[in-house]
């Protein structure tokens, strides 16, 4: 078997690693991956042709060729490979997780941070247990600072990935409801994100920290913190100006003793913490208070995440790539507050909360009610035992039938649901 020794010294030859068959840069290494439908060993043969240079599988093959790298796992020498990458690179890291907001808050750190420094980071939301290595693989010696992406639904999965990414500062963004049949309870969300700052206490890192989360708060003691919040008295804090319907905001930097505005590209007063963050890290880093301005203004959103969309119909706001209860109430408090003459809502149900599905949803349909938006359409099978007056249908589909035949115009609409429900396949009869 190869070494780690071994193999970093073929990766540095041979600097690009692809995991798909289907995409095989010339001179890349291809990492035979399994899972539960898949098998990157039926593959590796396909992948030479196509291009790369090397094979590594964790299973015989055939064929006698010197561009086969027999391992014993696949995906742990990806991992070990990553981490020795990381440590040869020696840039600093920083690891950011949270149950809403990781991936606004990458995209707005890398935003700004890249206003002074070569920055790598991570691409959408590969941020599981195949996407944090790849995303270590692509530093090369050009990057000064990595930002990683970690996401969880099941505890310890933040363990492993910081052992992978070996993090020098962390951010948590916020703990919530989410994935709570993988965590098995709230409880169990608070500690798997608390992995991160574990790492880092052990490690004698560094976090920046939202003061006015006492989720947070409560699980951060002994780690040097590094503060922003809403309110005076943080090195870094800030507040809304407006919300129509794009987020304006004002932030302060305390030793500088003044105050600058952003108008960001953003819907929902809820983006101020993810705002504020990166104005934290990119203060600590030595970011000019203009250029921090501009890198804000200039980020706009993509994926389904916080978009306004105006049709011939209607005006939409697209926040349908992930929910749970605390991200669903932040987005309905946002759009009651929204100004528009007719409001409808069209809600997707929230996955993988496991027992407490029925009741959370239950919750959320009471929420609704109160705000006495002009029309409510739900979908998901999830809402049928909610026993409310608004109309359920079973997926996306079933209504886009009813569009069909009852089209909806002259709306301000909120589209929010899980991944799951595919309501972006909605938009285009809105």
């Amino acid at each position: 078997m190869i070494t780690i020794d071994e193999l970093y010294s073929i990766f540095q030859k041979h600097p690009f690693v692809t995991t798909d068959s289907r995409n095989c840069p010339d001179d890349a290494l291809f990492f035979a991956l399994k899972g539960e439908s898949f098998n990157g060993n039926l593959f590796a043969a396909q992948a030479l042709e196509a291009g790369c240079s090397y094979a590594i599988v964790d299973e015989p093959v055939n064929e006698y060729d010197e561009r086969y790298i027999q391992v014993e796992n696949c995906l742990k020498t990806l991992q070990d490979l990553a981490y020795y990458h990381r440590k040869a690179c020696g840039i600093p890291v920083i690891g950011i997780t949270g149950t809403n907001g990781k991936t606004t808050t990458k995209e707005l750190m890398a935003s700004v941070l890249s206003k002074k420094f070569n920055v790598i980071y991570t691409i959408g939301n590969l941020n599981n247990h195949i996407g944090v290595p790849l995303t270590i693989l692509r530093i090369r010696p050009e990057h000064r600072l990595a930002i990683i992406e970690m996401g969880a639904n099941h505890p310890g999965e933040i363990k492993d990935l910081v052992k992978i990414a070996d993090p020098d500062l962390g951010l948590i963004t916020n703990v919530g409801k989410a994935h709570l049949e993988g965590f098995g309870s709230f409880e169990g969300v608070i500690k798997t994100k608390g992995e991160l700052y574990d790492y880092l206490r052990a490690k004698g890192g560094k976090i920046f920290i939202n003061m006015e989360n006492p989720y947070l708060t409560s699980i951060a003691k002994g780690l040097t913190q590094i503060q922003y919040a809403t309110i005076p008295g943080y090195p870094v804090w800030g507040q809304v100006i407006s919300c129509s319907p794009f987020l304006n905001l004002k932030w302060f930097i305390d030793y500088e003793k003044k105050q600058f505005e952003v108008q960001t590209n953003l819907i929902g007063s809820y983006n101020l913490e993810n705002a504020l963050a990166a104005i934290c890290v990119g203060t600590h880093f030595g970011v000019s208070p203009e250029d921090i301005c501009q890198a804000l203004e200039e980020y706009v959103p993509s994926n389904n995440r916080s978009q306004l969309k105006e049709t011939d119909q209607n005006t939409l706001i697209i926040d349908a790539y992930n929910a749970n209860p605390t991200s669903m109430s932040a987005a309905i408090k946002n759009f009651r507050q929204y100004d528009a003459k007719r409001k409808a809502v069209i809600l997707g149900s929230m996955k993988e909360l496991g027992s407490q599905s029925e009741e959370e949803h239950k919750l959320l349909a009471f929420n609704i009610a109160e705000n006495n938006f002009d029309r409510v359409f739900l979908i998901g099978n999830e809402f049928k035992k909610t026993n409310t007056d608004y109309p359920v249908y079973k997926n996306s589909e079933e209504f886009i039938s009813y569009l069909k035949e009852q089209p909806l115009q002259g709306y301000t609409i909120l589209l929010k649901g899980s991944r799951g429900n595919q309501l972006e396949s909605i938009v285009p009869f809105l």
